[in-house]
């Protein structure tokens, strides 16, 4: 059998538990040519990496792995992909806008390295609060606003699929959701585009539970951060960030939640949002307009509000 070609290099920034985590998925892809892990800290991309591929011929993927320590970004040029997970996670009680000042300026430096290194790249941020550290790295990098993304709608609405099967004890791919919005408070889940089998939610579900989904839901990372207690959830953003690179990569045109800049679509204009995107080569392609209800828009264009003031003010963070 011919070995498959893999193509490309995508780089993730910070090798904690979710870069790690995200960087092995990519790996285990087998569709890139390298995989590179970058962090601060000396030694731990390097040894991560190493560790990964001696796992090659036990998982049977040629994708090289590749740290690179000490704040370098030697080894990371001409990516294809970036992926920026630098930055501090949560700790219990706290919200993801605490983490705002902080993050900022780890963010603003990673993009403006990565302007540097990789000024063809498609971006892909995951650093919370998610939707202003988007909009940040976008300003820093100077890139089209097509080519910086962010993860949050994968995410969110793989948690809401997730807690809809659990509720209803049947398989997860049996269940199609989908949530926009922000990344936080005003996330909107979108009950009126959710099927179990084909079947509207509505139908299966009673109102009150639906309810009760969509807030667990809207908190989902909290739920895990007070349960760890010690950082925050990565195994289902890792999955979500790995997918939207693969996107990219593949140039298939995969449609996704994620967050994108919105201009004019659903009558909301210069923001960064949840919405669902096509995504290509060249980052996103198009957003999606989707059917939404009054009540769903109405949520949306909120949203878009509640995050349009808080990107205003990452300009000078």
């Amino acid at each position: 059998m011919a070995a498959k070609p893999r193509t490309g290099k995508v780089t993730v920034v910070g090798a904690g538990f979710y870069g790690s985590t995200t960087a092995l998925r990519l790996a285990e892809y087998d569709v890139f040519e390298t995989v590179v892990l970058t962090d601060i800290v000396e030694g731990k991309p390097e040894g991560i990496a190493l560790d990964m591929n001696q796992s090659r011929p036990i998982e049977g993927f040629e994708t090289q792995v590749v740290g690179v320590g000490g704040g370098s970004y030697e080894g990371t040029e001409g990516s294809d992909v970036v992926v920026i997970t630098a930055g501090l996670p949560r700790k219990p009680g706290m919200s993801r806008m605490d983490l705002i000042e902080t993050n900022a300026k780890i963010v603003r430096q990673v993009a403006e390295n990565v302007a540097r290194t990789s000024p063809d790249a498609v971006v892909i941020v995951v650093s919370n609060p998610l939707d202003e550290m988007t909009a940040l790295a976008q300003l820093a990098t100077g890139f089209p606003k097509e080519r910086v993304m962010g993860q949050a709608g994968m995410l969110d609405t793989a948690r809401f699929t997730n807690n809809v099967a659990e509720e209803l004890g049947v398989p997860v791919g049996s269940v199609r959701t989908l949530t926009l919005g922000s990344h936080g408070d005003t996330m909107v889940p979108v009950p009126s585009r959710c099927t179990v089998d084909g079947k509207p939610l509505a139908d299966v579900l009673a109102a009150d539970r639906i309810e009760h989904l969509v807030t667990r839901t809207r908190n989902g990372g909290a739920e895990v951060v007070a349960l760890l207690k010690t950082g925050s959830a990565y195994y289902a953003p890792s999955a979500a960030a790995a997918r939207m690179a693969r996107a990219v990569i593949e140039d298939a045109g995969a449609v996704m939640p994620v967050c994108a800049w919105v201009d004019g679509q659903y009558g909301i204009s210069g923001v960064y949002l949840g919405v669902e995107a096509e995504i290509g080569r060249g980052g996103i392609t198009r957003v999606v307009e989707g059917d939404l209800s009054d009540s769903e828009l109405a949520g949306l264009r909120e949203a878009a509000e509640a995050v349009r003031a808080k990107q205003a003010d990452v300009a000078d963070l």
